[in-house]
């Protein structure tokens, strides 16, 4: 494995090495704007390319995400300058660049939308363009078919480097240590599984930053994902109406409407979800190795079905073209109700079962989850200059009842004690930030900003056995959790390019202050985290269409909150999982070198990275003294990753698009736990190939293949997954509506296979938490354009 990464990065490095061209010399600057002439909306990422009077290239490069761009080094002469972006007709029109150091604004240039084009050639596939920015890689959504009826989860799952597991957790290159933004705030949506309740069509694109500059939070040692959504630029009313219905039982209906005029933006929007998941799962596992051997076959069935309102409403308020202000209030209220029956069959290794139990479980929880969000934005004359505050306060309170029914039906029926549990939970959380970009001239900019964010979360549980008509507290759970935290922050970062090289420098501080205490005094943590967090951000455009860079960046994983509750559900008597209080944050260094070449009908996107942690969470599984199995997070000594990615995307045709990635990596593991030693190493693959067609009448089709490797640790070793999904849609109702019908996991495939091995026993599972999927979905669309849509809530501050 280590061999192969170090052949593929000479390859690479003598295939850059050979692309470089002499750096021009001293030169004219030009510069300006691009924007849609229609909607007056910036295009961010168009090819700029300056050509003499022989059609050579003379200079190029991309606008910016405001649709700006800047070009050094620019010989003088008579010359042409020429905008190209896919959807969009090509301008070109005459440039007279003065002597070297002469500095020329073109203004702004206006793209006219390509009506040939939008008819014959639409962004297609999960990734329809992939570019490389100074800190992170940007992927276009696109119109692609999961855009249409999926959810935020599907387009995740289609993004290079990134997987979502059938209970919903994100990982980034196989490591599950990451931070989810939308908008570029924190996001805890990846915990309360409100990601479903943003539709898929409402991405615009996600930004991959597995090296984040300090202007982003130093949490989260695999990187950062930010989901940006679409926002209206449409002046006037404008809405949309959304209808999704599934098997098994997936009923949405969403409703959004807007108001845009020269002073205010009014945004609005309601949703109504009742989904039903369906979930399996087997264990077979032996006990007593050593001595009297026990066998245990298990088999769990799910029926969950939720129902959720939400609601998002605000205004931004324009008091002048330089001073804005936006407020905004998001409700999210979620009624589960879960039954779930487990039936487990105890024998001897080769005999017929000595017992059998059922168990029914039936459970009821509620969530409220609001936020209210303000901010204040100023611009200033100075080109590039900006001030904003950010203020956001969370607030959620949860509560879940669970009544466990167990009889035994084998050798003899009888009725056990029942036992019912209750958690009661709730949140306080207040965010304030401030930055401001102070450019210092045409090509160095100073950034710098302040962060607190102060948290308070509660959570009581209790667990009763019933006793003949009373009940009583089972085995001594009765407890309440309370944590505290205080997060104060501040970063300076410098950029600047010299010629084709970009180069971002900057150190983030931050300051973590946390208390962890119970009301039977058996947790009282105090913790103090003070670290400081360099970055480094390097690009250099070897010659048009190839650009290669370098990134540095320290992180910090901090545990989540329910990796740290000592509370554990008893819905299942022979497996459960317990938090712990004592778990400590680990460090991680990531050093990543990648190029980004872009032909005609082919982008290639290789790079290699090199990742190291300290105090690496790892699940550590154990048989307490009532010999049922628990796993809980511990920290271990560190971890070290090398990998290679590729990425590739090929257009042969304008109706046929193909998409394939690649991630492998090896690791080592160290580190030992109540005198066990967990070192280990080993290595893994994923993968992900998509196709997607463009057929007459509008009509697409869209297909997905993924694959994730076989991976081990020291003690579990997890199987190989394959699966499949599937996706058509169509443009009716003269481009004002779409139909869209999807499946997922249609092979019912997308199952968890593991083996856990101990010093006494095996334990065997395979889990199927979410069973295929098939939905239609209907959109229509007043006064907006296809891909446009209603503003979306931000993400919460935490968990």
């Amino acid at each position: 494995m280590k061999s192969w990464i170090y052949l593929c990065l000479s390859v690479l490095l003598s295939h850059g090495a050979a692309a470089q061209q002499p750096a021009p010399g001293p030169g004219g600057t030009v510069s300006g704007k691009v924007q849609d002439r229609a909607s007056g909306a910036p295009v961010p990422y168009a090819t700029v390319n300056v050509k003499d009077a022989a059609a050579q290239l003379v200079g190029g490069g991309i606008s910016d995400e405001q649709g700006g761009f800047r070009l050094e080094g620019i010989p003088a002469g008579e010359l042409v300058i020429e905008f190209r972006f896919m959807g969009y007709q090509t301008v070109s029109q005459p440039l007279v660049v003065g002597a070297a150091g002469s500095k020329l604004d073109v203004g702004t240039v206006l793209l006219q939308p390509d009506a040939t084009q939008l008819d014959e050639v639409t962004v297609t596939g999960e990734k329809p363009g992939i570019s490389l920015q100074f800190d992170k890689k940007v992927f276009e959504v696109g119109k692609d078919v999961m855009s249409q009826s999926g959810l935020a989860n599907d387009v995740l799952g289609g993004v290079p480097s990134v997987a979502v597991s059938p209970t919903g957790a994100i990982s980034l290159r196989g490591n599950s240590n990451v931070t989810v933004l939308i908008n570029g705030r924190r996001s805890g949506l990846t915990q309360t599984n409100s990601l479903d309740q943003i539709p898929a069509g409402q991405i615009e694109r996600v930004e991959v930053i597995t090296n984040p500059s300090s202007r982003y939070d130093a949490a989260g040692t695999a990187g950062i994902i930010n989901v940006i959504l679409k926002k209206n630029k449409t002046a006037g009313l404008g809405g949309q109406l959304r209808a999704v219905g599934g098997l098994p039982n997936d009923t949405r209906l969403n409703a959004g409407l807007t108001y845009k005029s020269e002073k205010v933006n009014v945004f609005a929007n309601a949703g109504l979800r009742f989904s039903d998941y369906l979930g399996r799962y087997r264990t077979s596992q032996i006990t007593g190795l050593n001595g009297r051997a026990a066998t245990l076959d298990q088999r769990q069935l799910d029926n969950r079905h939720d129902d959720s309102r939400v609601l998002y409403a605000g205004a931004d308020y324009y008091l002048n073209e330089r001073n804005t202000l936006t407020a905004a209030f998001f409700k999210d209220e979620t009624r589960d109700r879960d039954k779930t029956a487990l039936q487990y069959d105890y024998a001897r290794p080769g005999g017929p079962p000595d017992s059998t139990l059922l168990r029914n479980g039936n459970s009821r929880e509620n969530r409220s989850y609001n936020q209210l969000e303000f901010n204040y934005t100023r611009l200033f004359a100075q080109d590039g200059r900006k001030y904003t505050v950010d203020v956001q306060y969370d607030f959620w309170n949860s509560g879940k009842d669970w009544d466990l029914a167990t009889r035994r039906l084998y050798p003899d029926a009888a009725t056990l004690p029942g036992i019912r549990t209750r958690s009661v939970g709730g949140s306080r959380d207040l965010l304030v930030q401030t930055d401001l970009v102070q450019p210092l001239n045409e090509r160095a900019t100073l950034e710098f900003g302040l962060k607190a964010e102060s948290r308070q979360v509660t959570s009581d549980f209790l667990a009763e056995e019933q006793q003949g008509a009373a009940w009583a507290v089972f085995r001594d759970i009765d407890n309440q959790l309370q944590y505290d935290e205080l997060i104060s922050s501040g970063y300076a970062q410098f950029g600047s390019k010299w010629s084709k090289l970009s180069y971002l420098l900057g150190l983030r501080a931050e300051l973590t202050r946390i208390t962890i205490a119970d009301r039977e005094g058996a947790y009282n943590n105090k913790k103090n985290y003070n670290r400081l967090f360099p970055t480094l951000n390097l690009s250099y455009q070897l010659r048009e269409g190839l650009t290669s860079q370098l990134n540095y960046s320290r992180r910090i994983n901090r545990p989540s909150l329910w990796s740290l509750f000592p509370f554990n559900e008893l819905t299942d008597l022979n497996a459960q999982s317990v938090g712990n209080p004592d778990l400590n944050p680990s460090y991680g260094d990531a050093l990543e070198w990648g190029l980004l070449r872009n032909w005609a009908k082919v982008t290639f996107n290789p790079s290699v990275y090199y990742q190291r942690t300290t105090g690496f969470i790892q699940p550590y599984t154990y048989r307490d003294p009532t010999g049922t199995f628990i796993s809980t997070p511990v920290n271990l000594s560190r971890e070290t990753r090398r990998g290679l990615e590729l990425s590739v995307l090929y257009n042969p045709a304008k109706w046929l698009n193909f998409n394939a990635e690649l991630n492998a990596f090896s690791f080592s593991q160290q580190g030992q736990y109540r005198e066990q030693n967990f070192d280990f190493a080993g290595q893994t693959v994923t993968g992900r190939f998509s196709t997607q067609l463009n057929l007459p009448a509008n009509l697409r089709v869209q297909v997905r293949y993924n694959f994730t490797g076989a991976r081990d640790n020291a003690q579990t070793r997890t199987r190989a997954i394959h699966y499949a999904d599937i996706g058509l849609s169509k443009r009716c109702l003269h481009d004002k509506a779409t139909l869209a019908l999807d499946g997922s996991n249609i092979f019912n495939s997308n199952q968890i296979r593991t083996q856990t091995l101990g010093e006494n026993y095996v334990f065997n599972q395979v889990s199927n938490r979410n069973a295929a999927r098939y939905r239609l979905s209907f959109t229509y669309r007043f006064n907006l354009k296809d891909g446009q849509t209603i503003r979306q809530a931000k993400g919460s501050n935490r968990e």
